[in-house]
């Protein structure tokens, strides 16, 4: 059985929802939207994402860092929702991906450790 891959979309702009309809489209994509008040990078990694899809104008400038602080194999995608652009953690930004490249990007990431429930750690 294919893997599903949990996917929070943590803000409430129109980008971010357009984005996560989308996503609910793949069954092997769980996508959950969190709405304010939201909850903290550790809060937010106990519920064992694999991505974390943001709304760049809507969070502090740490908080990617403090995501990855907390779960460092975690993809942080940063969206601008005055243009077309992504920002993906590392620092690279591309320009009019699909939906189908951003599923693309998520089906790349390896298995993380939670996922598989080691060190009796497994997503609710």
């Amino acid at each position: 059985m294919e893997e599903r891959r949990r996917v929070l979309l943590y803000g409430q702009s129109l980008i971010l929802g357009t984005v996560g309809v989308s996503l609910q489209q793949r069954p092997h994509l769980e996508v959950v939207s969190l709405s304010p008040p939201l909850p903290t990078a550790r809060e937010l990694c106990a519920l064992c994402p694999q991505v974390v899809i943001f709304d760049l104008g809507s969070v502090p400038p740490e908080f990617p860092f403090s995501l990855l602080h907390e779960q460092p194999g975690l993809l942080v995608i940063g969206m601008d929702a005055a243009g077309d652009k992504l920002l993906v953690l590392s620092g690279q930004q591309a320009r009019s991906l699909t939906t189908d490249d951003l599923v693309q990007m998520i089906e790349t990431l390896p298995q993380s450790p939670l996922a598989r429930g080691v060190g009796g750690n497994s997503p609710p």
